[in-house]
């Protein structure tokens, strides 16, 4: 059995995971998805790790998840915990010693999104609606929370203070419906920062609300490569700590060659509620 450790992005909702969290467990798996204090200014990239190995305690065969920002808490977790795996969710990919709020210039971030947009057809001008909801059911968001968490700026100016990736099975997977981290600007950035390729799946930015199908059958399919190698070699975590942990309860997207999404424009009016 895998332990899945699922990371938030901006915000932190532990809720972000919530559609996806029960698969796995009706896998066999365990899953646990991390809430982040992300409108806490006094919690940075550290305090992040911190409450993410606090959850992984003595648990084994840990498959570390991290969408968007978590990105960045990733590299800390696995310096300090007996991590197996990684795997990034339309992540940001940070390089050593590199804070959050360097990385939008470093990498292009914005320039990309805003040519996808112009040659794609949709609003260059971000909006909740048009870049994160757009592929999202509307009854995922029915069972959201009625206000979304923000992100505090800590996060953003912290280094993210490590020397090198582990040297353990690493996996981009990258929605080709993303908008916000479009698939070629995704590709691009995994291939400077890790050389490797990205694995595509179907589904914008919030792919683990839009296609939770989808996205649990590669994970599960990270977890069947590791189990023999379960097998042979298990590992123990480290230091157990208690800590309080929220655990998450227990589409069809029209995808093209271009890169542009095919959305129903119907969810473009849809509430805005979301765990970036």
């Amino acid at each position: 059995m895998a332990t899945f450790v699922l990371v938030p992005g901006a915000g932190g909702m532990a809720w972000y995971w919530h559609r996806v969290a029960p698969l796995i467990r009706a896998a066999g798996h365990d899953a646990i998805a991390v809430d982040l204090p992300g409108d806490d200014r006094n919690s940075g990239l550290v305090a992040y790790a911190d409450i993410v190995i606090r959850a992984i305690a003595k648990r084994r065969n840990v498959i570390l998840v991290a969408q968007s920002l978590a990105g960045f808490t990733a590299p800390l977790v696995c310096t300090r915990a007996p991590v197996r795996v990684v795997v990034f969710v339309n992540a940001m990919i940070p390089k050593p010693g590199e804070t959050a709020g360097a990385w939008w210039d470093a990498t292009g971030a914005v320039e990309a999104r805003q040519q996808t947009a112009k040659r794609c057809g949709y609003a260059v001008e971000f909006d909740v609606g048009t870049y994160f909801l757009h592929d999202v059911p509307e009854e995922a968001l029915r069972a959201g929370p009625g206000k979304p968490r923000e992100e505090s700026e800590t996060v953003f100016g912290d280094p993210c203070r490590f020397e090198r990736w582990p040297d353990i099975p690493i996996h981009v997977l990258a929605g080709r419906d993303d908008r916000f981290f479009p698939i070629e600007f995704q590709r691009r950035v995994a291939r400077e920062r890790l050389a490797r390729e990205v694995e595509e799946i179907p589904g914008g930015h919030l792919v683990a609300l839009s296609n939770a199908e989808g996205l649990t059958e590669r994970l599960l399919a990270y977890a069947k490569g590791l189990a023999p190698e379960m097998a042979r070699h298990p590992k123990a975590a480290g230091d157990p700590k208690t800590a309080n942990v929220t655990t998450a309860p227990t589409s069809s997207i029209d995808g093209s060659a271009d890169g542009c999404d095919r959305p129903n424009r119907s969810r473009l009016e849809q509430p805005r509620k979301v765990a970036q």
